[in-house]
């Protein structure tokens, strides 16, 4: 195709940041939306690609998938520019756009080796691909309580200095880090994370009611994948659950993979925080697009089975969990529409990213970042910054 052409996807029902249009068109030139409008409005230009489909395929924003580790045998862990550029590759077949590369707690020399390699691929990646849009530092500066699968051996206490020295290796992209608050030095940290436009995120962390208060006023405006590594609800100590439901300053990851969290509670969780605050992230691993096995995590092994990764010890490790089927869960657990889902996958993540100007909603002027959805929510299609990354086959 010209690379002065534009891409037109014509009468399809699009989901733009202010309506909904039923027998709309999409405009993309030059990386940009650049015309939005009903199909009686569009004027065809002499270079114009027409892809034309019917109202029944949607067209919404790209997810941002902000709490990520791996895909198709790729993981950040990995510290290569290949596993990265596997990720970008893959992300598009679920309606992923943009996503953080997800580190996770390992010896000091695997943290900064993987967040030199981040850094580098986000500086030097291309267009056709997920953009790497900064980096997730989850761990090694959690509760010991609550590791989860984060591999115990290096825990460590929050701590400014060596976050610092992390910052600059990764060249400034560390954009959220999951900590316990609790923990010594933890809220110096959190302070930091604020002053230096870091999302600090709780997570894997004991704290009470009281003491994610405390984190708030340190500048903590996140929640790392609710119900999971985190002191749950009681009705005499709220804990992080609670603050996650009742503190409207907080954005909540949740994983809709039916078995982080039951339907149930998920939908408990949507009715409480809605999707004003929620965010759905994967959580995933390398596994995710493999067949059923035995992989690796952080050093240990990751069995896998149809839909669930566990360790030896059967605790559950991250998720294989699509995007693309995390939307329908969620529709189907809460009864949530996909104007609620662009919230949740796209404007929300966008929002506490501070990427709103570019991404996060279908707009004249921002990133050419969308996905088409057909009439059972399968991804047709995905655009990243106007380039065609994947096309369902017939």
């Amino acid at each position: 195709m010209d690379t002065h052409s534009s891409i037109i996807i014509y009468n399809v029902t699009v989901y733009s940041e202010n309506q909904t249009l039923k027998n709309g068109y999409i405009k993309l030139t030059n990386k940009k939306i650049t015309e939005i409008g009903e199909i009686h409005q569009y004027v065809r230009q002499p270079k114009d690609h027409v892809i034309e489909l019917s109202p029944s395929y949607k067209v919404i924003p790209g997810a941002i998938d902000v709490h990520i580790h791996g895909v198709n045998n790729a993981d950040a862990m990995d510290g290569t520019a290949e596993a990265l550029k596997t990720m970008a590759r893959t992300l598009p077949k679920e309606g992923t756009t943009s996503f953080l590369a997800t580190t996770m707690t390992q010896s000091n020399e695997a943290v900064e080796k993987a967040l030199r390699n981040a850094g580098t691929y986000i500086e030097e990646q291309t267009d056709a691909d997920a953009e790497v849009v900064g980096i997730h530092l989850e761990g090694p500066f959690i509760s010991p309580k609550r590791a989860g699968a984060q591999p115990p051996t290096h825990i460590q206490d929050p701590n400014v200095t060596l976050f610092q020295e992390w910052q600059k290796a990764a060249g400034g992209h560390i954009k959220l880090v999951t900590l316990a608050p609790e923990q010594p030095n933890g809220l110096a940290l959190t302070s930091y994370l604020k002053e230096t436009n870091v999302v600090a995120s709780i997570g894997h962390s004991d704290s009470t009611y009281d003491q994610v208060g405390e984190a708030i006023e340190a500048g903590a405006s996140h929640i790392t994948h609710l119900y999971n590594g985190m002191r749950g609800l009681h009705h005499r100590e709220p804990g992080v659950l609670g603050a996650a439901y009742l503190r409207d300053e907080l954005f909540v990851e949740l994983i809709t993979d039916g078995i982080h969290c039951r339907p149930e509670m998920v939908k408990l969780a949507y009715d409480q925080i809605t999707s004003e605050r929620m965010i759905l992230i994967t959580d995933s691993l390398r596994a995710k697009w493999l067949k059923n096995g035995t992989y690796d995590l952080g050093g240990q092994p990751v069995h896998v089975n149809d839909t669930t990764a566990t360790l030896a010890d059967g605790t559950l490790a991250g998720s294989i969990l699509k995007m693309s089927d995390a939307i329908k869960n969620t529709m189907s657990f809460t009864n949530c529409s996909l104007e609620d889902i662009v919230k949740m996958t796209a404007e929300n993540p966008a929002k506490q990213l501070n990427l709103f100007d570019t991404k996060g909603s279908i707009k004249i002027g921002k990133d050419a970042d969308i996905v088409v959805l057909n009439e059972n929510l399968d991804v047709e299609m995905t655009f990243c910054r106007g380039t065609l990354s994947f096309k369902k086959e017939d």
